[in-house]
């Protein structure tokens, strides 16, 4: 029996690589931003500060890409385990396991002979597929993607760290942390605006809500710079 397909998009077709993405990048403009921020309010040239960014940016890319691969494959492999329970499940007690689906049809609304005959009629198209969906939640479209995810989140950030290493290599050494501090709050604003749009949110509490702790993190890096640099003279 061929499955049927229909055309549609809905947003949750992009919640794996989505989330990745606006992580990653989000995640590279911010820390990257408040270490150039961090390091420039010590009193640092401007070598020490791009030596320091771009040192920010390999760590950071492949610390994302480390923590997501792990993250993510840890999720896979509860998937995989669940699945493998419910194959064994449906192998040795197939009567159980239809009254089990029926019970959850019949939660969700429908009567019992109702429930019964879409329990029976799902579990003779896909038994597995059936119970991996409506008892277990795991579906093809959200199911978890380790090399994906490690992928999108180590490119995205370096893709977001890229943005005030080139602001701190163009602006004068006495401007660098007050540029790189706007023009990372107005690119966070942008990505958090792209992200809730692809996503199907509210563009402007994302942006206000992204670009908030950016400040923060940077305005927390800048004291500790003050703090504990050095003026160079």
């Amino acid at each position: 029996m061929s499955r049927l397909t229909h055309s549609e998009i809905h947003m949750v077709h992009r919640i794996g690589w989505l989330r990745a993405a606006v992580l990653g990048a989000n995640d590279g403009i911010v820390s990257t931003s408040s270490l150039v921020v961090g390091v420039a309010s010590a009193g640092s040239g401007k070598p020490e500060v791009l030596i320091a960014g771009l040192a920010g940016l390999v760590a950071g890319a492949m610390s994302m890409a480390a923590g997501e691969y792990v993250s993510v494959s840890s999720q896979a492999d509860a998937e995989k385990a669940d699945i493998a329970r419910e194959t064994k499940e449906l192998a040795e007690s197939p009567e159980a396991e239809l009254e089990e689906l029926t019970s959850i049809y019949q939660g969700r609304g429908l009567d019992r002979d109702l429930a019964a005959q879409v329990a029976a009629q799902l579990t003779r198209y896909d038994a597995l597929g059936t119970h991996a969906r409506d008892e277990l939640g795991i579906s093809e479209t959200v199911a978890a993607r380790p090399i994906q995810a490690a992928v999108v989140s180590a490119l995205t950030f370096a893709v977001g760290a890229v943005v005030p290493l080139i602001v701190a290599l163009l602006a004068p050494p006495a401007s660098i942390t007050l540029l790189v501090a706007l023009v990372t709050l107005v690119a966070l604003a942008v990505l958090a605006s792209l992200g809730a749009s692809a996503g199907g949110a509210g563009i402007v509490r994302g942006a206000v809500r992204v670009t908030f702790w950016g400040a923060l993190a940077m305005a927390a890096t800048a004291a500790v710079g003050m703090m504990f640099g050095v003026t160079v003279g």
